[in-house]
C-alpha cells in the first residue's frame, strides 16, 4: 500500500491508495486534511498505512449519530426482544440524540459521553419534576450507547468504540447490597389481606416462587401439569410502547419449570373456579389466551398496573414500603435464610450464574456463616456444653 503527503495552502494532507475498487476496478484514493505540520503529516500518514496492512483501517464517515442510530435500530430489530427494542430506541430518542445526534461518528469520543453522562446525572428529566436520571438509568444508557458504537465498529463505520474509555457512573456500595425486603410473618400479613381478592393466588405465586412478573402474567393454565404442582415458563408479558403483550422468556435460562407448594396449588385451584364463574358471567366478550391471570376481558394484565395495585394493598395492609419485584428478593432472602442452597435458589431466580445470585443476596449468606462454623465445629467435637 502506498501513500504521499501534499503541501496544501492551509497545512498538510495525506492521500492513501486503496488500491483498485473489487467492482469497478478503478484506483481508489482517500484523502484526509488537517494537520498543521508535516511532521503531523508523516506521523499520520505511517499510521493509516499501519492500519490499512493490518486491515484495520476506517475510512471517515459523515454520517452523524442520529443517521447510524437509526440505521442501527432497524438493522437489531429482528434481533432482540420487541421491549428491549423499545427501550432501545426510547433511551437513544430520550438521553442520547438530545445531545449527540448531530455530531459525526467520528467526533464522538469518550469525553463527549462522559459529559453526556454528567449532564443526564444533573437534569436528565428534562422539563420534568424530579432533576437528574439515577446513576442506574445512566448505566443502562452507557450499555445501549456501548453496543451501538461496538456495532459501529464491526460494521467498519469507526476504528474503535469510544464507549470503551467512557466512564459511566457507578452505583455507590449501600445501593448496590441495600435490598428492601418483607419477613416471613409480613408476607403472611400481605397475603392474608389480599385474600378476597380477585387476583389473590397471583400474589400467593410471586411470593411463594420468586418468579417476575411478567413470567407470573404470561403463566397459562397449559403451562402447568394436571395437578397444578409444577409451572412451565413459556412466555412472559411484556409492554411495548405502553401496550401489554405475550412474549418471550427474557433469556434462554428463564424457560424453566418451577416446583409449586400445596398452599400455592390450592391458591390455584380457587382461583381456577373464581375465573370460570368471572368468564361465564362476562360472556361473549371474553378473548382467550388462556391466561392463568388476566384482565376480566381476557387480555394480558399491564405489569406497572399490577406493580400499582400492590403497592396500593400493601399500604392498605400498613406493611412496610417495597415494590413488587421485591417480592422476588423476599423469596431468595427467606429461601437463603431457611438453608436452601444457592444453586436451588440461581435455578428458580434463573439467574445466569450462582455468582450473580451470592452477588446480590451476599449479606444473606454473610450472616449464614456463623451458623455453618458452628455446626461443623459440632460434627467435630460434639456438643460442647457452655462454661460458666
Amino acid at each position: 500500500m502506498r501513500g504521499s503527503i501534499v503541501k496544501r495552502s492551509n497545512g498538510y494532507s495525506v492521500v492513501i491508495d486503496l488500491g483498485p475498487d473489487p467492482i469497478t476496478g478503478k484506483r481508489r484514493q482517500k484523502w484526509h486534511s488537517g494537520d498543521a505540520t508535516k511532521k503531523q503529516a508523516q506521523a499520520a500518514l505511517a499510521e493509516m498505512v499501519s492500519a490499512v496492512n493490518k486491515g484495520t483501517y476506517v475510512e471517515k464517515t459523515r454520517q452523524t449519530v442520529a443517521e447510524f442510530a437509526s440505521d442501527w435500530l432497524t438493522a437489531i430489530a429482528p434481533t432482540v426482544r420487541p421491549a428491549t427494542h423499545y427501550s432501545y430506541a426510547r433511551n437513544l430518542r430520550l438521553h442520547v440524540l438530545p445531545y449527540l445526534g448531530g455530531a459525526t461518528l467520528a467526533g464522538v469520543d469518550a469525553g463527549a459521553l462522559n459529559r453526556l453522562y454528567a449532564q443526564l446525572l444533573a437534569d436528565g428529566r428534562r422539563n420534568q419534576v424530579g432533576g437528574g436520571l439515577s446513576a442506574r438509568s445512566v448505566t443502562y444508557v452507557h450499555t445501549i450507547a456501548h453496543r451501538m458504537f461496538k456495532d459501529a465498529v464491526r460494521w467498519g463505520r469507526l476504528a474503535r468504540n469510544p464507549a470503551d474509555a467512557a466512564d459511566p457512573p457507578k452505583k455507590s456500595a449501600a445501593a448496590s447490597t441495600e435490598l428492601r425486603t418483607w419477613s416471613a410473618d409480613e408476607v403472611r400479613t400481605f397475603l392474608h389481606s389480599v385474600s378476597a381478592d380477585r387476583l389473590a393466588a397471583l400474589f400467593v405465586l410471586l411470593a411463594t416462587t420468586g418468579m417476575r412478573r411478567g413470567e407470573a402474567l404470561g403463566l397459562r393454565w397449559a403451562d402447568l401439569n394436571p395437578d397444578l404442582a409444577r409451572a412451565s415458563i413459556r412466555q412472559t408479558v411484556i409492554v411495548v410502547n405502553h401496550v401489554p403483550q405475550l412474549g418471550q422468556p427474557k433469556t434462554v435460562k428463564s424457560a424453566r419449570p418451577i416446583e409449586l407448594d400445596p398452599a400455592t396449588v390450592a391458591a390455584l385451584r380457587d382461583h381456577r373456579r373464581r375465573q370460570a364463574a368471572e368468564r361465564l358471567q362476562f360472556g361473549a366478550g371474553w378473548t382467550d389466551h388462556g391466561l392463568v391471570f388476566c384482565q376480566p376481558t381476557g387480555h394480558p394484565i399491564h405489569r406497572e398496573r399490577l406493580s400499582e395495585a400492590f403497592v396500593r394493598r400493601a399500604r392498605a395492609a400498613q406493611l412496610p414500603s417495597i415494590r413488587l419485584h421485591d417480592l422476588r428478593h423476599t423469596w431468595a432472602t427467606l429461601a437463603l435464610g431457611a438453608g436452601v442452597h444457592p444453586k436451588v435458589v440461581q435455578e428458580r431466580l434463573a439467574h445466569s450464574t450462582i455468582a450473580v445470585t451470592m452477588d446480590i443476596y451476599s449479606h444473606v449468606l454473610a450472616s449464614l456463616h456463623s451458623d455453618a462454623a458452628g455446626k461443623v465445629a459440632g460434627l467435630i467435637f460434639g456438643r460442647v456444653e457452655s462454661v460458666g
